[in-house]
């Protein structure tokens, strides 16, 4: 599997989690977490426009937003259980994070991808 096609699979994870981040907004009640919540689902659809491309900057971002989305999500409700669509959209930012990972390594030693 080339770098390319793992990078558009990476771009459509993340395009998807942001989608779920904003559908959210349809089933828990609106609150000051659950805007900041739908915040970074619009971050995510914007980096996951720039994964299409061949930006190294989209990478890095890939990386540290949802790494940061993910972190607050779980210090948020941590004390309450996560429910199912809450767990899937984490589990798709751990996902993204670690495939954009291996392209920015890929990248950095092989300049030509």
């Amino acid at each position: 599997m080339t770098m390319a096609i793992v990078r558009n699979i990476a771009a459509t994870l993340l395009a998807l989690a942001g989608i779920g981040h904003i559908t959210l907004l349809w089933i828990v009640d609106i609150n000051l977490p659950m805007l900041i919540s739908v915040s970074f689902g619009a971050v995510y659809l914007f980096i996951a426009i720039g994964l299409y491309g061949q930006s190294r900057f989209a990478l890095f971002t890939a990386i540290i937003i949802p790494g940061t989305g993910a972190a607050l999500a779980v210090r948020a409700y941590s004390p309450a259980p996560f429910s199912a669509l809450s767990l899937g959209l984490l589990s798709l930012e751990l996902l993204v994070m670690l495939l954009s990972a291996v392209i920015l390594f890929s990248v950095r030693n092989k300049p030509s991808v």
